[in-house]
């Protein structure tokens, strides 16, 4: 039997194509495509990052689906695709913003751990016996008085953004945000304007057990997660916008 011209390079090594392509780093991508919808947008005031962590089953307990970390007081990170590997290098980031710490007595700065972590990620697509790691990271933190936002691929690149999304939906996320997002945002607007960036590209009602949602505030330097109240309150202001919508529409 004759093997076609892409099976070489479409096996477990990571070995370029004729035309330049490496397969193992494609499908790694395809793998985030498939993952939860993630978010991140940054304010004048703070950044969010918020995941849609709905699950297929009724039988999953929601509380046991974690897709935004906190990586030290001043950084979290949002997830899509493998959630084996995402925890992997969320492991890691902690170990590396520690040995910062340990080091040098302060935190680390939010591009030096998004480029180590993307340095990790890009050394499991250079060798035989690896592949590589099947997730994107959003990494959210201040770094001074600046709030930056890095989005991470499989391939260890590395883009800093201004608001962005990554895992199924990401053209739609994308499309929302480039129509809608003002850099003068405040927080609270951009917790909002996140949440219907997520209602827009979903036919299901959105509720605090399956939405994640991690801040940082400029005026404490600190990430933390809001709880379901806090959730449910944001997601109740969107909620009422539609339904007046839809009430001033069928009026007409």
């Amino acid at each position: 039997m004759m093997q076609s011209p892409q099976t070489g390079y479409d096996s477990a090594i990571t070995v370029f194509s004729p035309d330049g392509r490496l397969f193992q780093v494609e499908y790694a991508r395809e793998a985030v495509k498939r993952g939860t919808t993630a978010l991140g947008i940054k304010a004048k005031d703070g950044a969010v990052l918020i995941v849609d962590k709905r699950s297929g089953s009724r039988l999953v307990e929601m509380e046991s689906i974690e897709k935004i970390f906190q990586i030290d007081e001043h950084i979290g990170v949002a997830t899509s695709g493998l959630v084996a590997d995402a925890r992997a290098l969320v492991d890691f980031a902690r170990v590396q913003a520690q040995v910062n710490k340990t080091t040098y007595d302060e935190l680390i700065g939010i591009e030096t751990l998004s480029k180590e972590i993307c340095d990790f990620k890009h050394a499991y697509t250079q060798s035989g016996g690896a592949r590589p790691f099947g997730v994107s990271l959003l990494i959210a933190g201040i770094e001074g008085n600046v709030m930056r936002l890095f989005e991470t691929d499989p391939s260890g690149a590395l883009l800093e953004y201004k608001a962005t999304g990554i895992g199924a939906g990401r053209p739609q996320i994308m499309e929302f945000l480039e129509k809608n997002y003002t850099e003068d945002i405040t927080l609270e607007s951009a917790i909002i304007l996140g949440l219907e960036a997520l209602n827009s590209m979903t036919e299901t009602k959105l509720s605090e057990s399956t939405i994640e949602i991690g801040v940082i505030e400029l005026s404490t330097g600190k990430f933390r997660k809001l709880i379901p109240g806090e959730v449910k309150e944001s997601l109740s202001k969107i909620t009422t916008e539609k339904h007046d919508k839809g009430t001033k529409a069928k009026k007409k």
